[in-house]
């Protein structure tokens, strides 16, 4: 890689230690210099660089004069240093930036840099401010919704003392919203906030409030654009503005899967710098009716009966979904239906991947963002298409996911689908088929562990673009499960003579919502939405051998 030209180079000191202080377009670095007079004529000392330190600059958070208080100006070491011209009023700068400290975490660390020359400090603090200037990435104006009741009820607290503070620092101005009630972000969002002042939006809450954030900003976004939302064939606008998240829920999923930590700090600091993710969002659709959008998980069967069990148990708390999930398991309830699906040909990599998405993943990058709309076909979904050829399968299934990420948490660092993608304009079907319970706990474990969760005669995964559900009492493509009729409840008991109270359909569970209708068709639509994040990064600076720590 080609040297950068430095932008200025002074000696500078750095808690009485003398540091040869460099600024380029990329990095700012400084080197310890120990110096030892050699006994030459001149005595001229010479220069031993040791710790080399650097920041890039695009990890600088803000820098700032700094007063210097008589303490530091009485510093035995400065005085000791006779062969640099000192003064009596000595001028500090403080740069405030990145600092990663381990597991994706991230913190913001402080370096003071003294010198005996005002003219020098001033032109590193405005040399400094320059470069931060041209970083035109980074957010000036945000609007904040906060939810004041997700997770443990933290979010206006998690707020105004770790986020608003470094916001505060790095000049970034905000507008806060505490939601009152439930869809007051989407609704406002919609129809109300005037989104030509902000850079950005930022949701302080779990998955539904990304939810809500998500499905008002697309909702303004298409109406501005005039596209029609109960158009499943449409091909929907851009949004041009990046969400941010702040984790204050249960369990902060999306948040997890594209920063790989649930940390405020950490959140506030991708939106500082301006990281930008791109991601799909998948568009739920009833017949030509729009219903949701799903950004990670669209689960059918055991999924969705643990949510639909839960919403049953809400005084418990968040134990109330290991209580519905233990439920579930020995229900063992599995529903047919035929699952019809527009495989991805033409992208790169595959379910079975050991590969993962990390941050500037090469799959992501090299998607073709301008994907022609799919139809759906006039009658039988085997017809050749132009974008290929639609599969058909029929079965009796214990669960139906759809993953368009990972859907990694810290109860599964893997996720459902580890080789998911954020923005590859694809979702993993995944299909489990009616197997014996044991089996189907074998398939369960697998999340939590290392192995090959695919790996089983009973469980299929496929990549595609679209799919389409119908669960088995549909008569026609029309038919939903409120129109079920007592013919096809009989018909029902008679494929189950023994059971009298197995539910007809299970509910999909989308991103945490329940769905009102189980036959569904669902298109992806590639990198409809930015985040302010960068991917989990898959070798941290800190591990790596060049040291970037602070002194």
């Amino acid at each position: 890689m080609e040297k950068q030209p430095s932008v200025l180079t002074s000696l500078l000191l750095v808690k009485s230690r003398l540091f040869e202080v460099t600024l380029n377009r990329t990095l700012l670095t400084w080197k310890e210099v120990h110096l030892r007079r050699k006994k030459v004529s001149g005595n001229i000392s010479s220069r031993l660089r040791f710790g080399v330190h650097s920041v890039p600059v695009s990890e600088i958070i803000a820098v700032r004069e700094t007063e210097v208080d008589k303490e530091t100006k009485d510093e035995g070491k400065w005085q000791k240093m006779s062969h640099i011209k000192t003064e009596t009023n000595l001028c500090a700068f403080t740069v405030s930036y990145v600092e990663k400290t381990g597991q994706h975490r991230w913190r913001c660390s402080n370096m003071t840099f003294f010198c005996s020359d005002e003219t020098i400090c001033q032109q590193w603090v405005r040399k400094l401010k320059e470069q931060l200037s041209l970083l035109t990435c980074r957010p000036k104006h945000l609007l904040v919704y906060i939810n004041p009741y997700g997770g443990k009820q933290q979010g206006k607290q998690i707020y105004e003392h770790k986020v608003a503070q470094l916001f505060t620092l790095a000049s970034i101005s905000t507008d806060v919203i505490v939601t009152e009630h439930a869809n007051h972000a989407r609704d406002h969002l919609k129809t109300q906030a005037d989104l030509r002042k902000y850079d950005g939006i930022i949701c302080v809450g779990g998955d539904g409030m990304f939810s809500e954030v998500v499905h008002g900003l697309i909702a303004r976004t298409q109406s501005d654009s005039g596209v029609d939302l109960n158009d499943s064939q449409a091909k929907l606008a851009q949004c041009n503005l990046r969400i941010g998240i702040i984790p204050a829920g249960s369990t902060d999923c999306i948040c997890y899967a594209t920063v790989g930590v649930n940390d405020p700090v950490t959140s506030a600091l991708h939106i500082i710098v301006g990281d930008t993710q791109p991601m799909d969002v998948c568009s739920v659709h009833n017949h030509n009716t729009f219903l949701k959008y799903s950004v990670s998980l669209l689960g059918y069967g055991f999924y969705g009966d643990v949510l639909t069990d839960s919403e049953k148990n809400r005084w418990m708390g968040p134990a109330r979904y290991d209580f519905s999930g233990f439920k579930t398991f020995l229900s063992h309830h599995y529903y047919e239906g035929t699952i019809s699906f527009l495989p991805a040909t033409n992208t790169l990599g595959s379910p079975r991947d050991s590969s993962r998405c990390r941050s500037g993943c090469y799959v992501c990058q090299h998607r073709v963002k301008d994907i022609s709309p799919i139809k759906w076909g006039g009658g039988d979904v085997n017809e050749n298409e132009s974008e290929g050829e639609w599969k058909v399968i029929k079965g009796k299934f214990l669960a139906i996911n759809a993953a368009s990420m990972s859907c990694a948490c810290p109860r599964s660092p893997k996720g459902l689908s580890p080789a998911a993608h954020l923005a590859d304009g694809t979702t993993d079907i995944i299909l489990v088929r009616k197997c014996s319970r044991l089996n189907f706990l074998r398939h369960l474990l697998r999340h939590t562990s290392k192995d090959d969760q695919f790996d089983l005669t009973f469980v299929e995964v496929y990549r595609v673009k679209k799919f389409k559900f119908t669960p088995k009492h549909c008569d026609s493509e029309l038919s939903d499960i409120r129109d079920v009729g007592e013919n096809a409840f009989g018909q029902f008991c008679k494929d189950h003579p023994s059971c009298d109270c197995t539910p007809v359909n299970s509910n999909w569970n989308c991103d945490g919502e329940i769905l009102e209708h189980a036959a569904i068709e669902v298109g992806v639509h590639c990198q409809l939405i930015k985040l302010f994040a960068r991917g989990i990064e898959e070798n941290p600076p800190f591990e790596e051998d060049v040291s970037s720590s602070a002194v």
